[in-house]
């Protein structure tokens, strides 16, 4: 077949199937055209989930009519100079609306501040029209119609109306958060509409557009961030630990004010909420990373959504290091989502929980973790035996399952005796989880706060705080390793080989001995006590593929922080366990000292608040 070359309308057909997937693709295209154009307002409104009708209207500098006919035009933009590495826009390839114009009825009506008038230009399904004057205020309109009807084949992979139109109301907020002095509005068919006003853009306001996109919620239940490390700066927010989502579809990241969807952002989110959100469930974060642009490359794909860093593991440490310590200086915190189930169940008609309800929901849990999670791990046969790790600094008295029987309550005090005690009691008061009241039901304890009620699961805040400990001791020295009989020799690419080589002395100190055994292989010579017997060939692997994708060794720390789990669970205060007054108010006392101990070790809250405005509420006194 000879060599023949394709039309310019064929060309652009196959830039659309790379830039508009869907009518969501052009409304994220002509609203980041719209922003580069210095907009103030973005108007944008649908018909038939996009497929029919997409107009965006801007006020932003407008196009002179002299370049109306550049602007339909492949690779022709006033975004790019002469360095492809120095991109500070959103748009750049020049793709976007040629693109759209060969598979649609594309109109474009512009005027500028210094025009008398507007000028319109339009393109049907890549056959361009002549420029014609026409009537408009300061600003662009863009009016894409019919979308796809030059390419039918497209419209059959198409979904509902609804499906279509929730992606693009995604599209606009996602947008709409990394500009919070613009105001947006999105209009579709079925009457509803989206309205964001404009905000500014000091970090107050930037907090108030997320509240616009992401509910009123958020902000009482998220934590600031704010780190540099090697010219790479983060900012943004995330959710507490007990403040979750079933996906992750409410996690923003933007780089350089660009919305990306990236692997490595998205693997650094997870690994920093690793050990304090269940494995079902989704932080909610809007992390904002600002770079040189010569050192981040947005020009990946067509659709601009991914990116590549220069140095990937910089960029997954800085956001695993920046969260977990605001996650640790945060203190402890319950979401005020948790009242909100609290009162509901109280009212009357609320729905019983009967046998699986809370009562029992973190035992169950708990089992069904344990035995998927610690697959192999057997307390009573492993090297290194639960709580009898010989770490310094980690008391381990009191807490095996023996020696936790339950109190004897012995006499009661003197009623001086009880009056000193009421005092000293009284002055915990200001306390964040204030002083013990009571343990009901053999496993909750009952606190009071000058202002709020507050209920702890014992038996999850204790495993927090035996976790916690352990893995300070874990990780304060070397993780000590048992030798193997005989070197196990591990087949590796060269590559992996080398990498792992490269890395071998910080696997040492997770007691994880491996070295150079000729070309493409490695000899493991030792591994971590902790995990006794394990699949040496299988754990290698998977390292040697992690530092590949992000330059760290997770992997083997997480499976060492699992083992720890176990082992917190093993050896903390058991449900059913009576406790006294001093033993329930040390508990809280060591919970307001251990960070993340407002989730237990499988990310179920440790403890619920009840303000007193609440409770005055349920019985009608407010």
């Amino acid at each position: 077949m000879p060599i023949r070359q394709l039309s310019e309308t064929m060309i652009n057909q196959i830039a659309a199937g790379e830039v508009i997937e869907r009518p969501a693709s052009v409304v994220k295209e002509l609203v980041e055209n719209a922003l580069d154009a210095g907009a103030g307002k973005v108007e944008i409104v649908t018909a038939g989930g996009g497929l029919n009708l997409i107009r965006v209207t801007d006020d932003g500098s407008g196009i002179p009519e002299p370049e109306l006919a550049l602007a339909i035009a492949r690779h022709c933009t006033s975004k790019l100079t002469e360095d492809i590495h120095d991109i500070r826009s959103l748009g750049f390839r020049g793709e976007a609306l040629p693109s759209i114009g060969s598979v649609s009825r594309l109109s474009i009506r512009s005027r500028t501040a210094t025009s008398d008038s507007a000028a319109e230009i339009g393109i049907e399904g890549g056959r361009v029209l002549p420029v014609r004057p026409a009537a408009a205020n300061r600003g662009t309109t863009v009016e894409v119609r019919d979308l796809f009807f030059a390419t039918p084949a497209r419209l059959k992979f198409m979904k509902g109306e609804r499906a279509e139109s929730s992606a693009t109301s995604d599209v606009v907020k996602r947008i709409a958060i990394a500009f919070p002095a613009v105001r947006f509005t999105l209009a579709g068919s079925d009457r509803s509409t989206l309205e964001l006003p404009a905000t500014d853009d000091s970090a107050e306001g930037s907090l108030r557009r997320v509240a616009q996109v992401m509910g009123a919620d958020f902000p009482d239940n998220s934590i600031a961030i704010d780190a540099m490390r090697e010219g790479v700066h983060l900012t943004g927010h995330v959710s507490i630990p007990s403040f979750t989502r079933a996906n992750a579809l409410q996690q923003y990241a933007y780089v350089n004010g660009r919305p990306v969807r990236d692997k490595l952002i998205a693997g650094a989110i997870r690994g920093a909420f690793a050990d304090v959100l269940p494995r079902d469930r989704h932080a909610v974060t809007v992390l904002f990373l600002t770079l040189d642009p010569a050192i981040v490359d947005v020009n990946v794909h067509p659709a601009k959504a991914d990116v590549r860093f220069r140095d990937p593991g910089l960029v997954r440490g800085l956001i695993v290091g920046a969260v977990r310590q605001a996650l640790a200086d945060s203190g402890i915190r319950a979401a005020t989502t948790g009242a909100a189930g609290m009162m509901a169940a109280f009212r009357p008609g609320a729905a019983s929980y009967g046998h699986g309800g809370p009562a029992n929901g973190h035992r169950s849990y708990e089992a069904s973790y344990h035995a998927s999670g610690s697959a192999g791990f057997d307390p009573a046969r492993s090297p290194q035996r639960p709580l009898d790790m010989g770490f310094e600094g980690f008391d381990q008295r009191g807490l095996r399952e023996n020696e936790q029987a339950a109190f004897d309550a012995g006499p009661l005090a003197s009623a001086d005796a009880r009056a000193g005690q009421s005092e000293a009691a009284e002055t915990l008061l200001g306390a964040v989880l204030g002083a013990a009241r009571a343990q009901v039901h053999e496993n909750y304890i009952v606190a009071q706060t000058r202002d709020s009620l507050i209920i702890v699961d014992q038996h999850a805040a204790h495993e927090r705080l035996v976790y916690e400990a352990l893995k300070n001791a874990l990780h304060s020295r070397a993780v000590p390793s048992q030798m193997l009989l005989l070197p196990e020799i591990v087949d590796l690419p060269e590559e992996d080989a080398e990498r792992l080589a490269m890395h071998s002395e910080t696997l040492a100190r997770f007691g994880l001995g491996i070295e150079r055994f000729g070309p493409g292989a490695v000899a493991v010579r030792e591994t971590p006590s902790m995990l006794g017997e394990t699949n040496v060939q299988q754990l290698v692997r998977d390292l040697a593929d992690e530092i590949a994708d992000n330059d760290t060794v997770e992997t083997l720390k997480g499976r060492l922080d699992k083992i720890a789990a176990t082992m917190a669970c093993h050896g903390s205060v058991r449900s059913g366990r009576l406790l006294k007054a001093e033993e329930m108010n040390a508990l809280l006392r060591q919970m307001e000292a251990t960070p993340g101990s407002g989730t237990c070790n499988h990310g179920r809250p440790t403890y619920i608040e009840l303000k007193l405005a609440d409770i005055e509420r349920l019985f009608g006194r407010r």
